[in-house]
């Protein structure tokens, strides 16, 4: 009866274990442990996140130089990448800035987790509970077997077997041009002292680049409208596209119609110039004439040219014939109008002719057609 009593306590152990865990049992390392550091009076929690954790394990230890200082608690994933939570003793005075690497104790050891004070960076601040030391501070040391794999890589195919095969192919490809090797090294070492010398413009191209890159993020609401906008419009115009067409085609063919008319208006400008040609030729041939006759405008009615042959001293030899007979005065003031004609038909019934037979307004001779009582004496 002694004998099984052991085997009992170790299955109630085993069972309050498991009901103490709940359904998570993943053995031992899930529960924590007795013994393990960082869970002492005044201990702390932190996380840290990682880049990959490999074979670390809760109740791994927590170390810092080569003194442990805490265990793991908790792994989980958090998005790409994992987080670590973790007790350390209240005694560690370590940065805010801290880092986290995974690491392994010897070449068969177990692995840990590594807090240090940043290098090349000042410390800022203190380690505090609840702080988190983000992924760009958390990294992990090669394994070994990534150092045998890397191993294995070079002596095997990474060609440092082939370092002769390259080096006497080198030397098969130098032979007998050791000119123009020199002159390509030359060269080289020129354009890299040119590079060397052009390194501020280099630069000022990039500082240009980056404040335009700077430029194109401030206006990315601008643009995110923009493209968000396009497709409307893009939308639009096809739906518009037959309105579209249509109006294409009436411009078409009012720029055939616009080019006939311009064409028509081109000959009837060619003809006008024509004819005009003809006026001015005919201006050009009258030229003698016309400028002759501008020596009658200041001694109108008189020429000015023949003006000294009636004109002697204060007097002026003229001739004047006043001609007040009907006829004349017909032709003169009533020629075009209602009245034309009948101060001459008068005159020719009072027996006066003008000369023309028959008469345009008796239509018979006068001095051959009988007499009338109304003709007059």
């Amino acid at each position: 009866m002694t004998s099984r009593r052991p085997q009992a306590v170790a299955v109630i152990v085993a069972l309050i274990a498991v009901l103490v865990s709940g359904c998570g049992w993943h053995g031992l390392n899930s529960l924590p442990l007795p013994g393990t550091a960082g869970h002492g009076p005044g201990s702390y929690e932190i996380s840290a996140q990682l880049p990959d954790v490999d074979t670390l394990k809760q109740n791994s230890r927590v170390r810092v130089g080569d003194v442990t200082v805490g265990s793991v608690t908790k792994i989980e994933r958090q998005g790409w990448h994992a987080l670590v939570s973790m007790t350390i003793n209240g005694d560690v005075d370590l940065p805010a800035n801290a880092t986290a690497t995974v690491g392994q104790t010897s070449l068969l050891g177990t692995q840990h987790v590594e807090l240090a004070a940043p290098k090349g960076v000042a410390p800022q601040g203190r380690l505090t509970a609840g702080s988190v030391i983000p992924l760009s501070r958390g990294a992990i040391f090669p394994t070994v077997e990534q150092t045998l794999a890397t191993m294995s890589l070079l002596f095997n195919g990474g060609g440092l077997g082939q370092l002769q095969d390259i080096t006497k192919a080198f030397t098969t490809a130098g032979t007998g041009r050791e000119d123009q090797l020199r002159s390509l090294l030359q060269r080289l070492a020129e354009f890299t002292k040119n590079i060397d010398a052009q390194t501020t413009d280099i630069l000022a191209a990039t500082d240009s680049l980056n404040n335009l890159a700077g430029q194109f993020a401030d206006q990315d609401p601008v643009l995110t409208k923009a493209l968000q906008t396009i497709p409307n419009a893009v939308a639009v115009l096809s739906e518009e596209r037959t309105r579209l067409t249509t109006v294409l085609d009436r411009i078409g063919t009012l720029g055939a119609l616009t080019a006939e008319s311009v064409d028509q208006t081109k000959r009837a400008i060619t003809e006008e110039l024509k004819h005009f040609a003809t006026v001015l030729k005919s201006l050009a041939d009258a030229g003698p004439a016309l400028t002759r006759s501008l020596g009658t405008m200041l001694t109108f009615p008189w020429p000015a040219e023949t003006i000294d042959n009636w004109v002697r001293g204060d007097y002026a030899n003229a001739t004047l014939v006043l001609d007040l007979t009907l006829s004349r005065l017909d032709s003169t003031l009533f020629t075009g109008t209602r009245w034309e004609g009948n101060l001459t038909e008068l005159e020719m019934q009072w027996g006066r002719t003008i000369g023309q037979i028959p008469s345009p307004y008796t239509a018979d001779n006068p001095l051959l057609a009988p007499y009338r009582h109304d003709q007059g004496p």
